[in-house]
């Protein structure tokens, strides 16, 4: 865990504006927590193409495609 204590609950902006011991500031966390999220995002909107694909087939009478 680093010093910043990720997953402690504290969120991001627990440092009140200022730098921590580590050098870590809040804005560099925002930016890597943006990131971390767009790219979620990004992966869940291919799980719901995904699932919207299957749906579809599976309404067109078509048998589901099974990834290996």
């Amino acid at each position: 865990m680093s010093c910043c204590g990720r997953g402690s609950g504290k969120g991001p902006l627990h440092h009140g504006g200022r730098k921590c011991g580590c050098g870590h500031s809040d804005e560099s966390q925002v930016e890597t927590d943006l990131e971390s999220l767009e790219q979620l995002q990004r992966d869940l909107e291919q799980e719901v193409a995904d699932v919207a694909a299957r749906i579809r087939r599976l309404n067109e009478g078509q048998q589901p495609k099974v990834d290996a």
